[in-house]
């Protein structure tokens, strides 16, 4: 009886599982399928899953209705500069505030961790107004130089996650002539590399997704980020209900994405797999 009652429970975990598989991807496959149809299918009812015939013109023609490219180009320098230094400098930080003995280490801390508070709307006119006085709009600067210096959700993970590395650790390493910069680079990093990698995926997701702050420091089309560029599309060719052709610009933004998934993957298991462990 326990053994079919089992089964039974699996299998209901089972299927509600798929259920929500199936929610979760549909949007993502009628995506992919509304690119590669002509404008009448995507209206057909009812709805074609499977493009008949599949056409593949829009992928080519998304390059000349827009620059695509140079949105491209400048989502990954945002991107990719933020994120890599970023990490590093909150990595360095996570350590200092877990490991290192500095004077109201915990008060700076307990600073940040309040801004956190802040909603962005209200700093959003005087970040603004800074920035133009500095004369970095309609440049990436206000979207790469903040993201330098760290992020506090990643130093509060990873400050987390090092707290239970033993301090002794620490001091072995100290008494064997290591700088703090040797303990980072030879201990502490590798193994906070899978907390890094899940903060790492989940902050480049947030950076290559924003809209927002492009806007506004953004004016020139060729300085525009690659979300930026989908909302015009959208705007321009919503009218036309060339919608494939929107599509197939969502389907090119998507794959950085999935790309980065891909990479980061087996750390990103390995991080959920050791905080399960310890928890």
């Amino acid at each position: 009886m326990r053994t079919r009652s089992k089964i039974i429970g699996d299998g209901i975990i089972f299927v509600l599982l798929a259920i929500g598989a199936i929610v979760m991807i549909a949007p993502l496959i009628w995506m992919v399928s509304t690119s590669v149809k002509d404008k009448m299918a995507v209206f057909a009812l009812p709805p074609k899953w499977i493009p008949d015939p599949f056409i593949w013109s829009k992928y080519s023609e998304i390059w000349s209705a827009g620059p695509l490219l140079s949105g491209i180009q400048n989502s990954v320098i945002i991107a990719v500069s933020v994120t890599v230094v970023g990490t590093f400098t909150s990595s360095l930080a996570a350590f200092a505030f877990a490991k290192l003995k500095v004077p109201y280490k915990d008060t700076i801390f307990l600073i940040l961790l309040s801004s956190l508070m802040i909603p962005y709307p209200s700093i959003m006119i005087p970040q603004f107004v800074m920035f133009s006085e500095l004369g970095w709009t309609d440049s990436l600067k206000p979207l790469i130089v903040p993201g330098l210096f760290g992020n506090i959700v990643m130093i509060f993970f990873l400050r987390q996650y090092l707290s239970s590395v033993p301090n002794a650790i620490i001091e072995a390493a100290k008494i064997d002539g290591s700088s703090y910069f040797g303990i980072y680079g030879r201990v502490i990093f590798p193994l906070i590399k899978p907390a890094i990698a899940a903060q790492f995926i989940l902050w480049f997701m947030g950076i290559w997704n924003d809209y927002l702050a492009p806007i506004i420091y953004l004016n020139s089309p060729e300085k525009q980020t690659l979300q930026l560029v989908i909302a015009s599309f959208n705007a321009m060719y919503a009218i036309q209900t060339d919608y494939p052709l929107i599509m197939a610009a969502s389907v090119i933004a998507l794959l950085p994405m999935l790309i980065v998934f891909v990479v980061f993957q087996k750390q990103i298991i390995e991080s959920v797999a050791i905080s399960g462990v310890k928890g």
